[in-house]
């Protein structure tokens, strides 16, 4: 399992909707499974839920995204995990620090932090 936070400023529905494209656009594999937005306040909040089929590893990662947002300032959560393989050890590649890395270099270009 892999994880983030970051936070920076903006709009939540625009950087989700950013990150919505962005992350599908990564690879042929990489699908948005569902997404839910809910308007709050003076922000929002949007969970989004991603799986990547890596070919290297023969199996398939989820993200999730939480994008949430108020006044200004957005927040951004996201957790990698079901890359391992075996039913014991969970041996691990690497694709959910793979897929939880996307959206750091995503966020890092738009100026959020740590």
């Amino acid at each position: 399992m892999a994880s983030l936070s970051m936070a920076g400023t903006g709009n939540a529905a625009n950087i989700a909707e950013l990150l919505a494209h962005e992350i599908q656009g990564s690879g042929m594999s990489v699908q948005m499974v569902d997404s839910i937005y809910r308007p709050v306040a003076d922000g929002g909040v949007c969970i989004m839920v991603f799986e990547k089929y890596y070919w290297r590893a023969s199996n398939r990662a989820s993200l999730t995204v939480v994008v949430s947002g108020e006044g200004g300032s957005v927040y951004v959560d996201a957790i990698g995990s079901g890359g391992g393989q075996g039913p014991l050890f969970k041996f691990s590649w690497g694709a959910e620090e793979d897929f939880v890395g996307l959206v750091a270099d995503i966020l890092a270009g738009q100026g959020f932090a740590y």
